[in-house]
């Protein structure tokens, strides 16, 4: 099932492009991996695909509800809550899921609502298949390093059971090993059937994943040379 459609989408304003002229499908169960350099307007679209900022050229449409991972300077954890707060705090402000849209909300997100009274940090953890995530349920938000900072900013978004997951900078400050756990931990939410858009500013060799490139800069144009006319 589609969930995102791009065509020519761009954003332009008065101090020049943003981004470009992006073209892209998502379907249900894919990740894809937009890159490119620090300025090239990862974020910017990144938040654009998921409804959270406007574009002016192009067309998008998208199929379903996003929820958005960790964004710096957008959404971030709350330097004063803990791990298993920030969980229950969410679980608290989604509520139970309408009757109406249980078919369409992930089993797994279904049952961690469920059982929030009982360990809320447990079955969230279950629920978005990161048992091994490398985060204590006591440690604050101050005190998250980037890579943890990523792994809740996920687990918080499946919570909503969306349709689309979206994750700004997921290499950033991370070593590789936390950025090859994270790459894995994007794909097994892929494999539970969530469209997923990260962006980074490269991807891992091994990781399975569409990626598009945006923000290099235009190959200089040639310059001129004068034509001799015999006279």
């Amino acid at each position: 099932m589609k969930i995102v459609e791009a065509g020519g989408l761009g954003l332009r304003t008065r101090r020049g492009w943003v981004y470009r002229d992006v073209d892209l499908t998502v379907h249900s169960g894919e990740l894809h991996a937009v890159t490119g350099p620090p300025g090239s307007g990862r974020t910017s679209l990144l938040l654009a695909l998921a409804g959270r900022f406007p574009h002016s050229h192009g067309e998008l449409r998208r199929h379903g509800p996003a929820a958005l991972g960790q964004v710096a300077g957008v959404h971030e954890p709350d330097p004063t809550l803990t791990v298993a707060e920030h969980i229950t705090e969410r679980l608290l402000l989604l509520g139970p899921v309408p009757r109406r849209r249980r078919r369409l909300v992930p089993v797994a997100a279904l049952r961690a609502r469920r059982a929030y009274r009982r360990d809320a940090y447990a079955a969230a953890i279950a629920g978005a298949g990161f048992t091994d995530a490398p985060l204590h349920p006591d440690r604050y938000g101050r005190d998250l390093t980037p890579a943890d900072r990523q792994v809740l900013g996920l687990v918080l978004a499946s919570l909503a059971g969306p349709s689309l997951i979206v994750a700004d900078d997921v290499d950033a400050g991370a070593d590789r090993p936390e950025r090859q756990w994270i790459w894995a931990a994007l794909q097994r939410l892929a494999g539970q059937g969530y469209a997923v858009i990260a962006s980074a500013r490269s991807v891992e060799a091994e990781v399975a994943a569409t990626a598009h490139r945006i923000g290099d800069p235009a190959p200089p144009t040639p310059a001129l040379t004068a034509v001799e006319v015999p006279a």
